[in-house]
């Protein structure tokens, strides 16, 4: 875990200190490849594996409810962040 969270403290204090370099501007596209393909690479784990796909009913209600709850929750943090910190002029 700390070794995970080292890389990624290691990861933003050099995009901090190269910001300005041109070819970091293409990372997002890398990024989104990449995500990508590990999703996929997910999905072939997942169907691969006979125990997953012989309760995927049982495991597909709670799969469903945690995914709900982190996406309502990371929406209303969110929310809360752009309203304390983005919104500009104050009241609406």
């Amino acid at each position: 875990m700390w070794i995970i969270l080292l890389i990624v403290l290691a990861g933003i204090l050099a995009g901090y200190s190269l910001r300005m370099c041109a070819f970091l501007k293409k990372v997002n596209l890398t990024i989104s490849c990449t995500i990508c393909l590990m999703l996929f690479v997910l999905g072939l784990s997942v169907g691969y594996n006979p125990l997953i796909v012989g309760n995927l009913g049982s495991f597909g209600g709670q799969a469903l409810l945690l995914s709900v709850a982190g996406i309502a929750g990371s929406v209303l943090l969110a929310r809360v962040v752009y309203l304390l910190f983005f919104k500009e002029g104050g009241e609406k």
